[in-house]
């Protein structure tokens, strides 16, 4: 780290835990460099990153003074999806964002991709070739069809931060998270059947119960404390629903993490209406504060609740290396993931449990989480600079995904159309919602360096979002 980002994250925990509070003064340019010997240059660079991201701001000649949090864009309102199964669409547009080839030079801004440059990944590219060196016939082979026991292991003891105890039988390692969401609603539904999601909710997810045959009831979701369970109460007492899918903690894509009671509330109504909860735990490691959150499995005390997670937005999307543990329904999922991938590729999970076994998994999420929040905080204050006036913007507390919401009269569909000439993609909204709703959102990754190219982006698509709204109440005018 820098030691202009040093200087920068030290005045930012000041500001978090209140020892300068709103409106503060904050120590002149010359005091910083006296306490942490540093250059002019680097106490200034380190209080414009603090202003870019919308934490302080500069008076001439008075000095840098704390700004208060709501001068950030307001939070996106709570959902409300249509309040009945829907089949799936959207398939075009998913295949769209997802069909780019990593050679593409348009920017990709809305993909859910971590920061694939971190340094604290050379570890891990070292194991993989050392494995593919030795030549070891046991890597080449099959494994067993729940996984290599050594990755099995420290997936059990990584489990233990979450609240979860579990022993590796209990897991099976999968081709990525999908697979495990996959085998977990083709193990739990059949053609016809109803499951319960977030709102929005992960295109991924949808896409499988359309493969599946199976609709979606899109429950009414909060920015910030999640799935409404009163809503999801009145859904299970009409709709036969015969299961529950969730990313509680760190939410693609609303950022949302779900205070504990109510995670222990959802978990007790899954038990009254006797219906399994599939949680999506992908992006859980990646919360920026310690203790890490609780998952659901954690209040989870009969098996019902099946646990999805990887190792894609943590370490490398290319590793396909993922897991479930599936609870009471293991039978179910093993016979889903014979009949899916059978048994998944073994250099990969080799390689991933040797990194986590010695050390460098947890150094990793330490080094990435504090580069995703600091990059949160700047790309907010990027969209508080260049975006129109009423955008609303979600404040996650872990991952690497903002989810935005526009002023009425924007079609972020029309937007990825417009930013085409720019070579430019953000996902729209509408990828994340059963139906299409959600036109006016959109999602923006900010995992990778924030470069001067990644600026000028952003800026374009604010700039582009203005024009257009600009359009729109010109035509409202003369209608």
């Amino acid at each position: 780290m820098k030691r202009y980002e040093q200087v920068a994250d030290e005045l930012r925990r000041r500001i978090e835990q209140g020892v300068y509070r709103v409106g503060d003064r904050l120590p002149s340019v010359r005091a910083l460099c006296r306490e942490f010997g540093v250059s002019i240059s680097t106490v200034q660079e380190a209080y414009r990153r603090l202003e870019d991201t919308a934490l302080v701001e500069s008076r001439p000649r008075s000095g840098f003074f704390v700004l208060p949090r709501q001068t950030l864009a307001q939070l996106p309102a709570p959902t409300r999806p249509a309040q009945r199964p829907l089949d799936v669409s959207q398939w075009d547009q998913v295949l769209e964002l997802v069909g780019v080839p990593g050679d593409d030079d348009r920017l990709m801004l809305g993909r859910g991709i971590p920061d694939l440059e971190a340094p604290t990944l050379k570890p891990l590219q070292r194991l993989l070739t050392g494995l593919h060196r030795r030549g070891d016939v046991y890597g080449h082979n099959y494994d067993r069809l729940a996984g290599s026991l050594e990755l099995r292991r420290q997936v059990a003891r990584l489990a233990t931060a979450s609240g979860c105890l579990m022993p590796p039988d209990d897991i099976l390692i999968t081709t990525g998270c999908q697979e495990a969401l996959a085998i977990a609603i083709r193990g739990l539904g059949k053609p016809g059947d109803v499951v319960a999601v977030d709102s929005p909710s992960f295109y991924g997810t949808l896409q499988i119960l359309k493969a599946n045959g199976l609709k979606a009831l899109e429950i009414p979701t909060d920015p910030q404390t999640g799935i409404s369970l009163e809503a999801l109460e009145l859904a299970l007492e009409q709709w036969p629903i015969c299961a529950i899918q969730v990313t509680p903690t760190c939410n693609n894509p609303l950022g949302y993490t779900m205070p504990e009671a109510k995670k222990r509330d959802l978990v007790r109504l899954a038990q009254r209406f006797d219906v399994a909860i599939i949680e999506d735990d992908i992006y859980g490691d990646l919360a920026y504060r310690l203790p890490r959150p609780r998952t659901l499995k954690a209040f989870d005390d009969d098996g019902r609740v099946l646990l999805c997670s990887s190792f894609s937005k943590t370490l490398s999307p290319g590793l396909r290396v993922g897991w479930i543990a599936p609870g009471r329904y293991r039978d179910r999922v093993t016979h889903m993931k014979y009949v899916s991938t059978g048994a998944s590729a073994t250099l990969p999970q080799l390689a991933v449990a040797a990194f986590v076994e010695r050390g460098h998994y947890e150094r990793h999420l330490r080094e990435v989480t504090r580069q995703y929040q600091n990059h949160r905080n700047t790309m907010l204050g990027w969209i508080k600079r260049w975006f129109p006036a009423g955008t609303a913007v979600s404040y996650p507390e872990g991952g690497f995904l903002l989810w935005l919401e526009m002023p009425a009269g924007i079609d972020c569909v029309d937007l990825n159309t417009r930013l085409s000439g720019a070579r430019i993609r953000i996902a729209p909204g509408s990828l994340f919602s059963a139906s299409g709703k959600y036109r006016d959102c959109l999602r923006l990754n900010y995992a990778a360096g924030l470069t001067p190219e990644v600026a000028r982006a952003v800026r374009t698509v604010g700039e582009t979002l203005t024009a257009m709204l600009a359009e729109d109440r010109a035509l409202q005018s003369m209608s």
